[in-house]
């Protein structure tokens, strides 16, 4: 009776230690997919220019008398200021800028 039960407590131990091996494979493929998802959006996110960067074109604009224009940009994104425009559409205000 003792040795069927050192079998069973064994074949518990190897189950259990399996389990374990397992479990870490699946957290770190969990893991390598996550990290995968977050690249690509946190790389094209610090391409984007950032608000300063923008202000700083519009103010030149402004500065060279060009305040009715820039006014047009921001209200043609469909905000009353600048700092509504959602950072990912800077570029594309860059790009009217550049025209202007």
């Amino acid at each position: 009776m003792n040795e069927i039960a050192l079998n069973i407590a064994n074949d518990l131990r190897k189950l259990a230690d399996s389990i374990e091996a397992l479990t870490k494979e699946e957290q770190k493929s969990h893991v390598a997919n996550v990290e995968e998802l977050r690249e690509p959006a946190t790389s094209q996110k610090d391409n984007l220019p950032i608000l300063e960067e923008v202000r700083a074109k519009l103010a030149s604009l402004s500065k060279a008398g060009k305040q009715a224009q820039v006014r047009e940009l921001i209200t043609g994104f469909g905000v009353k200021k600048l700092s509504d425009i959602p950072r990912e559409k800077y570029p594309e205000l860059l790009e009217k800028v550049e025209v202007m």
